[in-house]
């Protein structure tokens, strides 16, 4: 069972490397192609969707680098190993997507009075070019944005920028015909709270896996009642869960349960705790009146 989960680990991480690497190319290579164009046309839209398309390049490196330091095996000075550092380059890259939706904002602000002007239709061949990149990227990333949040961080770097895309090119037509020079700025304004609500919520998942809270997934409450359902169980207490990575669990607690058998309660126990809420690793320690009366004698010294 243990090696058919690792070797499944293993196939979805080289997965991910793969994906990750051909987006990556991809737009770093049309990161160029924005930047050469949103000169020539003189778009200030083209050079901030050029700027937001940084911010890609820059998500799908970090999380390529943080999937290859995750790999690294325990040693004697970490031994949960790397895997902790998918949740820092996540973090890292939700921090670096609300900076740039607060800068839409502001540069949307800006241009209320005074909207630049634009020509429009380098910027509709350049921004759809950009849109068929991301579209790409979002549908090899998306499968994979549902295990890991690191991956997730990234495909919301390049779905951000996907919809900057989709608004250049409405505000691109609209402006050919109407030549109000606003709708960009709406569009800007719209694409910025669009975003900002889902990376917040990117923001809270790794800030509380890094502070070791109890994983969004899990029912502590329902938890507990399924433990204290075990045959034989009299009381719990103890319990603690916390996640190293997105999919990698971990809990702890101690049974009180003096009339059953220690191994059939913990086959029983890890059976459930492992199907149910899918944790990776647990610790259960089957106790006797005797081990509770002493931690609640040594608790109750702790308080004094």
């Amino acid at each position: 069972m243990s090696g058919q989960h690792e070797h499944s680990h293993a196939v979805v991480t080289k997965t991910n490397i793969k994906k990750l690497t051909f987006a990556l190319i991809m737009t770093a290579s049309f990161l160029v192609v924005e930047v050469v164009a949103g000169i020539m046309t003189q778009s200030l839209a083209l050079l901030s969707d050029a700027a937001h398309m940084f911010t890609d390049a820059a998500a799908l490196a970090i999380a390529l680098v943080a999937i290859k330091v995750a790999q690294r095996p325990a040693d004697n000075k970490r031994t949960f190993g790397y895997q902790r550092f998918e949740i820092l380059a996540a973090l890292f890259n939700a921090s670096m997507l609300f900076m740039v939706a607060m800068y839409i904002l502001y540069e949307a602000y800006q241009r209320i009075n005074n909207p630049p002007e634009i020509q429009s239709i380098g910027m509709l061949v350049v921004a759809t070019l950009g849109l068929m990149i991301n579209l790409i990227s979002m549908k090899m990333l998306y499968s994979n944005s549902k295990e890991s949040l690191n991956i997730k961080g990234a495909y919301l770097e390049v779905l951000s920028d996907a919809l900057g895309s989709v608004g250049v090119i409405i505000g691109a037509i609209t402006i050919y015909f109407t030549q109000w020079y606003w709708v960009d700025t709406v569009i800007a304004v719209l694409i910025g709270f669009w975003v900002l609500p889902r990376t917040w919520i990117l923001l809270k998942q790794s800030i509380n896996i890094l502070l070791e809270g109890v994983p969004d997934e899990i029912d502590i409450e329902k938890l507990r009642l399924d433990i204290l359902a075990l045959t034989g169980v009299e009381s719990i207490h103890q319990l603690k869960i916390w996640a190293i990575s997105s999919k990698n669990i971990h809990l702890t607690v101690h049974l009180y349960a003096p009339q059953v058998d220690r191994t059939d309660l913990h086959r029983a126990a890890f059976d459930m705790l492992s199907h149910q809420y899918a944790i990776t690793e647990m610790t259960l320690q089957i106790e006797d009146r005797d081990c509770i009366e002493e931690y609640e004698q040594r608790h109750q010294a702790q308080k004094i």
